[in-house]
């Protein structure tokens, strides 16, 4: 047989189902090639009987009591002002970045993935309202009016609205021109919402309906905090130990000495006035003029730390790399 050609006679109707067949697997990779990629459905948080002790984020108070969240889902509850915590069921395992209580009972988290968890009985029960880990966009920070008007704030200039207390979101633009990170927001007393972001992107806004107000920025590397004082001034700090301070609702910024090159990641404003701010390299900065002057405290492990919070019986804690631990110098004087 070398050298030859062997010729195959089909019966037409073999040809006929071949050619149904060809048709319907056409058919097929063209409905497939089509479609929307299934998504993985999300795999909820692994109880951990060292969860307290894991990275940590950010922190609120809901009432009575403080909510922590972190990496791998985490959601953590003291009833104790810090000293004992549980970890409470989740139905994600997204990093969680930021959470916001509005009352003792309605609380949101955001985090990787764009992930938004709602809890309505004061963080023992938490349900996913949002979830996108195809577009990897994480959320970073996240604020609400009321029970109804919540802003969502993330990377690459990720903007997301709701006004039915997150049963649905949607997308909207700050910048058209910029996809900066937001990665903090704050409220004044008098009305005024401010955002922080990368680049030394800075906006403003009264009600966010109306849009957002770019501001000068006196820095071009990224900040990573805002905080606001009862006089309505506003601290901002971020990366290499940076601080600006502002009296005329950030229009202009004076900046303020940190004595230290450390990233600054997180902070608060006590109700006796003081203002902690928290970074890398276990870095602790307290003021007790307003936030126009500084004083540099270093842990002695280096930790790297996230966020500090006054608890309602008004001891501080912080939140990190280690978890969370009592701060010592954080009784009220």
């Amino acid at each position: 047989m070398n050298g030859s050609t062997v010729r195959v006679i089909l019966h037409p109707s073999s040809k006929r189902k071949i050619l149904q067949t060809l048709l319907c697997l056409s058919a097929w990779l063209s409905i497939a090639a089509n479609a929307a990629p299934v998504q993985p459905q999300p795999r909820p948080a692994t109880m951990a009987r060292l969860a307290a002790q894991s990275m940590l984020l950010d922190a609120a108070v809901a009432g009575k009591r403080v909510v922590a969240v972190g990496e791998r889902g985490h959601i953590l509850v003291s009833d104790d002002n810090g000293t004992l915590w549980h970890q409470v069921p989740v139905p994600t395992q997204a990093t969680l970045t930021a959470v916001y209580f509005v009352d003792a009972q309605h609380g949101w988290v955001v985090g990787h993935d764009a992930t938004i968890l709602h809890s309505n009985d004061g963080g023992d029960n938490w349900v996913l309202q949002h979830q996108a880990p195809q577009d990897q966009q994480p959320l970073l920070d996240i604020w609400f009016k009321n029970k109804n008007d919540g802003y969502a704030f993330g990377a690459y200039g990720l903007y997301l609205v709701t006004h039915d207390g997150g049963q649905s979101w949607s997308a909207k633009t700050i910048n058209s021109e910029e996809d900066f990170h937001f990665n903090s927001v704050i409220s004044t007393t008098d009305g005024q919402l401010y955002i922080a972001g990368e680049a030394g992107s800075l906006y403003r806004s009264p009600d966010p309906a109306q849009g957002w107000s770019k501001l000068k920025s006196p820095y071009k590397g990224s900040f990573f905090g805002i905080l606001a004082l009862e006089d309505n001034s506003l601290i901002i700090f971020g990366l290499r130990g940076k601080i600006y301070r502002s009296t005329d609702q950030g229009d202009t910024w004076t900046e303020i000495q940190s004595r230290t090159e450390a990233s600054l990641m997180g902070g608060t404003v006590l109700k006796d006035g003081r203002v902690f701010i928290v970074g890398l390299g276990g870095v602790i900065l307290e003021s007790t003029d307003a936030g126009q002057s500084f004083t540099l405290h270093t842990r002695a492990d280096r930790i790297g730390l996230s966020t500090i919070l006054q608890t309602p019986r008004k001891n501080l804690l912080v939140f990190g790399e280690m978890g969370v631990e009592p701060h010592k110098n954080g009784i009220k004087k």
